[in-house]
């Protein structure tokens, strides 16, 4: 057997899978996000723990035979996040999670830094790690100055479950401190910030070893001591570990809180000007591109809490058949926006409303504006030398047909469906614990799944929705003097 924990937003997410990678089990435990001031966005580690001790005891009741034959376990998060400790090794503040804007200034005075983009391949944009803790260094110079380590979100779990402080490439390429093409921290980068070598945790492959399950931790949790830890990697890798997304242009949409195109590389491709992600991959020798959008399916729950109204039944509203692009439109910057516009100040809008735009008219605007801004962040990897021919869908949206609808015919690919089935970054999470723990073949184990069945671009309304395409892309410009 074999474990996967992923530190997500809003949940520690554990899954079971036995040497033939069938999910033996699977259980969760919640978390909340702390908004004190606006564009604030934190969590408090300890809680980190605690969910997953909850997700673990509701595996230990289902299936404690299954988690104590448990050979390895491989660690997925939340990239990006602020974790700062001092010498004790106890947290100094609430973690500053990767959907904070707070340190926009910081991140513009790093990117105007030229080492920054030519070390990392990438803007330093407001969410990564580096500029959070620039903040700190101007905010909050006590706790700054003690701070011993920095550790990302799954590598604080790591420390609790190893006493290890160990990182891997897919997590640290989000840093704005990682020698991306190398694969090493830069000690120019880290001064840029106030810190040095000595606050960075080792780094692995994630298919590696990174340490070993401690005696206390194994016998809270059910789990045999000593079993090794992979290295393991950030959501997104870890998502693509789990749909076999490893192989050079294999692409993923995922329609999750946020939205991200996905794009395996054999070959570094920076092109920071794109505001792309140029990242390592979970995998050695591999890396991948991302376009990331801030509010994806956040912005149908934003529209769901507005209206009282689940989200199932508001993308249920518009049917079953295409229908051209509606009057309204929607720009889904409710906390910014990463590619390609690179700010966090923006906010997001309606325009076209109109006495007669009711209920579905609104649902139907944020579901094209979210398909829009994918064709945004499309447009930026071929800016960056990456063609598509096709994506997977992945993500809680995958699960509305019509929103995949509009996003086939938005990005003009078709869009595969996988079959039935969670490979997820908690599942990811699981194949890399598999390898470190077996020396396995990473492309042996990282295949992907079957195809379900596959939704092609609509042609009848290929010209309308290119034309609303161009009306969204228009609107940025427009509204942004008056929103950010």
């Amino acid at each position: 057997m074999y474990l996967g924990l992923d530190l997500g937003t809003s949940s520690v997410k554990a899954m079971l899978i036995d040497d033939r990678q069938r999910v033996i089990g699977t259980a969760s435990g919640a978390l909340t996000v702390e908004r004190p001031h606006p564009g604030w966005s934190e969590q408090d580690p300890a809680s980190w723990i605690e969910a997953t001790r909850s997700a673990l005891g509701q595996l230990r009741r289902n299936h404690a035979d299954a988690l104590s034959a448990v050979r390895g376990i491989g660690l997925s998060g939340h990239m990006h996040g602020a974790t700062a400790i001092d010498a004790s090794g106890a947290v100094l503040r609430p973690c500053i999670l990767w959907n904070d804007t707070r340190s926009h200034a910081e991140a513009a005075e790093l990117d105007a830094n030229p080492i920054f983009r030519a070390l990392t391949g990438n803007i330093v944009f407001p969410g990564f790690t580096a500029p959070k803790l620039k903040w700190m260094q101007s905010h909050e110079p006590e706790l700054f100055s003690r701070v011993a380590t920095v550790l990302l979100p799954k590598d604080y779990l790591r420390l609790w479950l190893t006493g290890e402080k160990i990182s891997e490439m897919s997590d640290a390429a989000g840093t704005s401190w990682l020698d991306t093409g190398r694969r090493a921290w830069n000690s120019d980068l880290l001064a840029a910030t106030g810190l040095t070598m000595s606050q960075m945790p080792s780094l692995v492959e994630g298919t590696e070893r990174a340490g070993a399950l401690r005696r206390e931790a194994a016998a809270e949790l059910g789990l045999p001591a000593g079993i090794p830890v992979a290295g393991g990697a950030g959501d997104n890798a870890a998502s693509a570990c789990g749909m076999g997304t490893v192989a050079d242009g294999h692409a993923f949409a995922s329609l999750g809180t946020s939205g991200v195109l996905f794009a395996a590389n054999g070959s570094y491709l920076p092109n920071p000007a794109s505001a792309v992600h140029a990242f390592c991959h979970a995998l050695p020798g591999t890396w991948h591109q991302m376009g990331v959008i801030l509010s994806a399916t956040d912005s149908l729950n934003w529209l769901s809490g507005v209206t009282g109204t689940d989200p199932s039944v508001l993308t249920g509203e518009l049917g079953e058949t295409l229908q051209a692009p509606g009057s309204v439109t929607f720009l889904p910057y409710l906390s910014g926006e990463r590619t390609p516009h690179n700010d966090a100040r923006i906010r997001g809008s309606f325009t076209g409303l109109g006495h007669e735009s009711d209920r579905p008219a609104l649902t139907r605007a944020v579901v094209e504006g979210v398909a829009f801004a994918f064709r945004d962040s499309l447009e930026a990897l071929r800016q960056a030398g990456t063609t598509l021919e096709r994506v997977t869908a992945i993500g809680g949206g995958s699960r509305s047909r019509y929103w995949l609808e509009v996003l086939a015919t938005v990005l003009d690919l078709p869009v595969d469906i996988p079959a039935d089935g969670d490979f997820g970054a908690a599942y990811g999470a699981a194949r890399l614990g598999l390898i470190a723990t077996e020396n396995a073949d990473p492309l042996a184990v990282c295949t992907q799944p079957e195809t379900a069945g596959t939704i092609l671009p609509d042609r009848d309304h290929a010209a309308s929705f290119d034309a609303a395409y161009q009306r969204y892309r228009a609107l940025y410009p427009a509204i942004k003097g008056a929103t950010a």
